[in-house]
């Protein structure tokens, strides 16, 4: 069955060390784009955080689609328009800010419009998440955090030492109720339980009508895991984690060495 469809991660993955998207990969993209093959960026960035690569690309078309917020988001990369939606509630909020709390680690929560922080002294983590999506950054307290707000993620954020003592403290419960993944070394990020690229990546296929073997993802690290799994083609990253080496069916170069193009051309392009 030929791919119809290509998820594609974007940090360690389609960007190299530099986060820079080489000519190669650039180029290997636009050729499977012009066969008709949907190329779909997964990322846990926000809409405007992967404008400038879905720029480069050229992925502005009527029918392309990105996967945003580590797959809580699904859309349209022309409009913005939600395909599928897998947020968290008020309740859900309370919870992982109390949480939070209990634990020993600062915590950010971000929705469609901005980052929101209770911190009154800011985390320079927060300011740096805030940079790398484009994305503002307000100070608010919990009690300011309205119902009517549709809070997408929340990331437990903090010195690595500090994150991983915090981590190490969450009760089982609270890991099964949620979608939990660390994307960074200081960043921990909880979401609804049916927020992941994988079901993400599932949702579109669905509504595409593609199926299960026309899809090839390719990642690199813990939260590309389930879209690994999902795909009929998984392809890890040769600077991919052991985990994702291991649920991968085949294995591409580094990102330096412009692993998604060579994917492509071995998978894909005719």
């Amino acid at each position: 069955m030929s791919i119809k469809l290509i998820a594609i991660d974007i940090d360690g993955t389609l960007l190299n060390d530099q986060r820079e998207l080489t000519t190669e990969v650039k180029e290997a993209i636009q050729q499977a784009d012009k066969q008709g093959v949907n190329i779909v960026l997964c990322t846990g960035r926000p809409l405007p955080g992967v404008r400038e690569q879905l720029e480069v690309l050229e992925l502005f078309k009527d029918t392309d689609y990105v996967i945003t917020y580590n797959g809580a988001l699904v859309q349209q990369t022309k409009t913005g328009h939600i395909i599928a939606r897998h947020g968290l509630t008020h309740e859900d909020f309370l919870e992982i800010e109390v949480m939070a709390r209990r634990v020993g680690s600062h915590l950010h929560s971000i929705d469609e419009q901005a980052i929101y922080t209770p911190n009154r002294d800011i985390s320079p983590y927060s300011v740096h998440e805030s940079g790398l999506v484009k994305m503002p950054l307000k100070y608010r307290t919990p009690e300011e955090m309205t119902p009517d707000m549709n809070i997408v993620k929340m990331m437990m954020i903090d010195e690595p030492e500090i994150l991983d003592a915090a981590i190490a403290r969450l009760p089982q419960e609270f890991r099964d109720k949620y979608t939990t993944v660390k994307s960074a070394p200081f960043y921990f990020e909880v979401l609804n339980k049916q927020a992941n690229k994988g079901t993400a990546v599932a949702n579109l296929a669905q509504h595409l009508g593609i199926t299960q073997d026309e899809v090839m993802a390719i990642g690199d690290n813990e939260n590309d895991l389930s879209m690994i799994e999902y795909a009929g083609l998984g392809v890890a990253m040769e600077n991919a984690l052991p985990i994702v080496k291991e649920a991968a069916n085949a294995l591409t170069t580094s990102n330096e060495e412009h692993g998604v193009a060579e994917a492509i051309k071995k998978y894909v392009l005719n």
